[in-house]
């Protein structure tokens, strides 16, 4: 009667990889319990979700052929706009879909934008972002979350899908994403490394809090939805400036170290797993977050529904 802080399935998004390939769903070496799937074997994975009442999957998508420019990312055919429409065309408004719009899974460097000279371009990435955020939104998606940091793809983004008849699609913006050291498994998921170099040039810089707020601000001012802080358990500081701060939803996205990290200690017997997942998630919450993404969605939802 008196707990304060809520921690339910409503409040989880669960992230998926999908990936041209021809098995159905192959591990994560790095994320213990997590696949990549394909096509044909994420329905399987989308109904456990529904099963468990879980509002929301965020897509990741890895596509056969990379290149220097990102192309596959706004392929009318690509990996993401495929699955979209299986997805939708199968389970309807029993979920929803949000598509991550980033280029470092489709190009061959690695990096979140087109290079130019050895540096990130930023205007002519916006244009590759729209196209990308345009294309999901035409598959069928029901947000679009643009995570690569690039200055004023909200904007943009938010100009091309109302231009487009898009004005009821959401933008979930990536408006304070650190350059972290724990998105380390996430690469080898997403198959995502740079090449060379490293992303501190457009990511956040960590020991930076009021900058945060001010990325933020530019991001609603540009027509972001919800704004999302990344990673959420090193940043809880950030968190919790931004709800006193903003009246705006609020994502936090609890990223593939953070997971990897409880999985092996608990593996090891030195974490009790299920006291210590749910005490981080439900310590982003109490920092201001209205939804969580996070790899241990489905187990939340598991042992919520359990209790019932």
């Amino acid at each position: 009667m008196i707990q304060e802080t809520e921690l339910s399935p409503h409040h989880l998004v669960y992230p998926v990889f999908v990936k041209e390939m021809a098995e159905k769903k192959v591990p994560i070496p790095a994320m213990p319990d997590v696949y990549q799937f394909s096509v044909e074997g994420l329905p399987q994975e989308i109904e456990d979700v529904v099963s468990l009442s879980i509002p929301a999957i965020l897509l990741f998508g890895i596509p056969e052929k990379k290149d220097a420019t990102g192309t596959g990312a706004y392929d009318e055919h690509g990996i993401v706009q495929k699955a979209v429409r299986v997805i939708k065309k199968l389970f309807g408004n029993d979920i929803m879909v949000i598509t991550d719009v980033c280029m470092c899974e489709y190009t061959s460097h690695g990096h979140c934008g087109i290079v130019k000279d050895g540096d990130v371009d930023n205007d002519e990435t916006l244009k590759v972002l729209a196209r990308s955020a345009l294309s999901h939104a035409a598959a069928g998606a029901d947000m679009v979350a643009p995570s690569d940091m690039m200055d004023g793809r909200v904007k943009v983004i938010r100009e091309t899908l109302d231009i487009s008849g898009y004005t009821n699609i959401p933008i979930m913006s990536y408006a304070a994403k650190y350059s972290s050291a724990l998105y380390g498994p996430f690469r080898e998921a997403a198959e995502s490394a740079p090449q060379f170099g490293d992303r501190r040039g457009y990511q956040m810089d960590p020991p930076n809090q009021r900058e945060a707020l001010r990325e933020i601000r530019l991001d609603i001012e540009e027509g972001a939805d919800i704004i999302m802080v990344k990673p959420a358990l090193f940043y809880l500081d950030v968190l919790s400036m931004a709800r006193h701060e903003f009246n705006i939803p609020l994502a936090a996205y609890s990223v593939s170290g953070e997971y990897t990290m409880i999985k092996l200690a608990a593996a090891k017997g030195y974490l009790d797993y299920q006291r210590t997942v749910l005490e981080a998630n439900t310590a982003i919450r109490r920092a201001g977050a209205d939804m969580i993404i996070t790899y241990f969605a489905k187990e939340l939802a598991g042992w919520y529904k359990a209790t019932l």
